[in-house]
């Protein structure tokens, strides 16, 4: 078994997520599939309900920030209860492309870990150039869960860990030019670390062009294996591990 513990395989993103799904299946490789916001988080549960290679994370993520309601929030709410959601996700923060509602993203971001801590889940947390604020409200919060495709340094890694993090790793580690990621890799203990493909997104270097599909967590994996010279099965049997162990999973 694999678990692709990030990744966005719903009809809003893909017109043919459930052939993936299907395709995913065959291999033994299972999937926590993130919501953003209403739309895809109603897709997502419908999928778990439907696949048991299929796991839910519903969250509201910064872009759904100037748009959020109270009653959207009361949704999610009543939506975490369901069975098949294993972590709030997926949320964060993103300066990226624009700071000014930066307030609102903190807002929205400190209502989601509210509702994680309220009914006991894990959190799956998207930050892109907003890495020390989005650490500083983790702080606060009594949550553990996963920094998605994280591109920090590994000393900000060790940071987020003590915090209870595991670490995403994702197509980004087959780049070829990207030697922070592979660094920051091998500086952190495997226990920590969990693979990802965040499709349809980030696609490895292999697959260079396509679309992303969880059938692709064999580059990253082969490619962590190299850098922290293991194999890739001890890669496969640790991260899996840590998978389970993190979101509760077949329990």
């Amino acid at each position: 078994m694999i678990i692709d513990t990030h990744c966005h395989i719903y009809a809003s993103e893909m017109e043919n997520a459930e052939e993936i799904i299907n395709e995913a299946a065959k291999k033994d490789i299972h999937m926590i599939l993130n919501g953003t916001d209403p739309l895809s988080n109603l897709e997502v549960l419908g999928l778990a309900e439907k696949y048991e290679n299929v796991h839910a994370a519903l969250g509201y993520l910064y872009t759904f920030a100037d748009d959020v309601t109270d009653d959207d929030i009361s949704l999610l709410d009543e939506q975490l209860e369901n069975e098949n959601v294993i972590a709030v996700g997926e949320i964060g923060l993103d300066y990226y492309h624009t700071k000014d509602n930066r307030d609102r993203q903190i807002k929205l971001f400190e209502k989601m870990l509210c509702l994680a801590e309220k009914h006991g889940l894990p959190v799956i947390v998207h930050s892109r150039k907003s890495m020390q604020d989005t650490y500083d409200i983790l702080k606060m919060h009594n949550v553990r869960g996963s920094m998605h495709c994280y591109l920090g340094s590994a000393e900000m890694a060790q940071q987020f860990i003590k915090l209870g993090f595991c670490i995403g790793i994702a197509g980004p580690i087959t780049h070829t030019n990207n030697k922070k990621t592979k660094k920051m890799a091998k500086n952190i203990d495997i226990s920590h670390i969990l693979v990802e493909t965040d499709s349809p997104y980030l696609t490895p270097e292999e697959m260079r062009g396509e679309k992303n599909t969880p059938l692709n967590l064999k580059f990253i994996i082969e490619k962590l294996a190299e850098e922290l010279a293991m194999t890739e099965d001890e890669v496969i049997e640790i991260t899996t591990e840590n998978a389970k162990g993190l979101f509760n999973l077949f329990k």
